[in-house]
């Protein structure tokens, strides 16, 4: 992503998003009817204040860091979860705005967080 930072300095830098089949489980279970219902309920009701909600919770709990042998995806650092650092950026506020602007630019991102086996259940339940 490239981004202007705080100090007026235009900067490049990768960022890692990714949710674990475990993770979405936890999430589809602790929301009313599962995820996919739960959504579809407040894009319904043109449910802004909520829609802005849900799309902060997924970026912020999906943010983290590989690790250099590609064996894991670190979230959690010394206890304090990464997420908290990346969105005092203004890489995040973009991001953000981005996805709550352009749906096409948020299905793209929620399809590239998820595990491409589940992307590709998905896609094939979805035609």
């Amino acid at each position: 992503m490239t981004y202007t930072d705080y100090d007026g300095n235009e900067r490049t830098e990768d960022f890692y998003f990714n949710l674990s089949k475990a993770e979405l489980m936890e999430m589809d279970f602790s929301a009313s009817g599962g995820m996919e219902k739960m959504i579809k309920r407040i894009v319904d009701a043109q449910d802004t204040k909520r829609i802005i909600e849900v799309f902060k919770d997924i970026i912020l709990k999906s943010y983290g860091e590989k690790s250099a042998d590609g064996r894991r995806f670190i979230k959690v650092s010394d206890g304090r979860r990464l997420a908290e650092d990346f969105a005092q950026t203004e890489a995040y506020s973009e991001l953000f705005m981005e996805l709550a602007t352009n749906d096409k630019a948020a299905t793209e991102f929620i399809n590239g967080v998820i595990p491409q086996s589940l992307a590709a259940e998905i896609a094939a339940n979805q035609e």
